[in-house]
């Protein structure tokens, strides 16, 4: 019983032992953490200013920035852990850090997925901060690319947070890829209207509105005969943001119709033509009375 009970005291004597001799360790190791911190902070000032003297591009500078502030924090944390546990090698962390990986990977694979693709698409740039966008059923303005998700506000003002692998995966409409945005507005003239005068009207028309470019020209196509009018297309490119097309297009239809009014132009509006009869004379018991007589 006596040699139980020493032993028992020996055994907490050691463990007390070894708690005492890894106080050190683990000081050092919290000491490395918060140098760390302070280091993540820095390397993330450093990425930037970097990024922004040999970048243009915003979302590629957050990149980079981001980049360097997660290596910091990964070198940090690994170095704070082989001063903790002086037993474990390098090699053990990466080996471990390797069976990890996969089973975060499973587990988090829409996280990485997003990830990716959210990187590539800063690579690749295939819009920018501040574009106009379709994607899906989604419409406005880039106000964010993260890792994670692309945020876009809407023409209403709501904020719409997609995640960077529906974007990646999908076709994304860019409105403002290029300087000029073609818009294009249907009228229908009468069938006595001249056309040749007709379309110098309309061109004339969209042509005096300030908005509307002078190159490319602005031109009316004959699209159709249709059953009370013939088809015409007036065709104008203006700046691409938006709200200078919406605005545009208004002014132009009513520049359209004051120039179609002034030039008697009549643009009409669908006929139909209603029959009335006596039904009677027509239905199956009315015809077989006939035939008796």
């Amino acid at each position: 019983m006596r040699s139980l009970i020493e032993e028992i005291q020996q055994t907490l004597i050691d463990l007390v032992g070894s708690g005492v001799r890894t106080i050190p360790a683990l000081l050092g190791a919290l000491i490395v953490l918060a140098l760390t911190r302070y280091g993540a902070n820095l390397a993330r000032r450093l990425t930037g200013s970097v990024a922004q003297r040999f970048l243009n591009n915003r979302s590629l500078q957050t990149l980079l920035t981001q980049i360097g502030y997660i290596t910091a924090w990964i070198v940090g944390i690994l170095v704070a852990a082989i001063i903790a546990f002086p037993g474990l090698a390098l090699g053990d962390i990466v080996g471990l850090l390797g069976l990890g990986s996969v089973a975060i990977g499973f587990a988090f694979q829409d996280i990485f997925k997003n990830f990716l693709a959210g990187i590539l698409l800063l690579l690749q740039q295939p819009f920018r901060l501040g574009d106009q966008i379709v994607v899906n059923d989604y419409e406005g303005t880039v106000e964010e690319i993260a890792l994670r998700s692309t945020q876009i506000r809407t023409y209403q003002g709501e904020v719409i947070v997609i995640p960077n692998s529906i974007v990646f995966t999908n076709s994304v409409q860019v409105r403002t890829a290029h300087q000029y945005r073609r818009t294009d507005v249907a009228i229908g003239v009468d069938y006595n209207t001249p056309l040749e005068m007709a379309i110098d009207v309309l061109v004339a028309a969209a042509n005096s509105i300030d908005q509307v470019l002078e190159n490319p020209a602005a031109e009316v196509d004959i699209v159709a005969f249709g059953d009370s009018a013939i088809d015409l297309v007036v065709r104008y490119w203006t700046a691409p943001q938006q709200a200078m097309v919406r605005r545009t297009q208004t002014q132009v239809m009513l520049a359209l119709k004051q120039a179609c009014d002034q030039a008697d132009i009549n643009i009409p509006y669908p006929i139909r033509t209603l029959y009335f009869f006596n039904q009677d004379k027509y239905n199956d018991h009315y015809s077989l009375n006939q035939q008796d007589t």
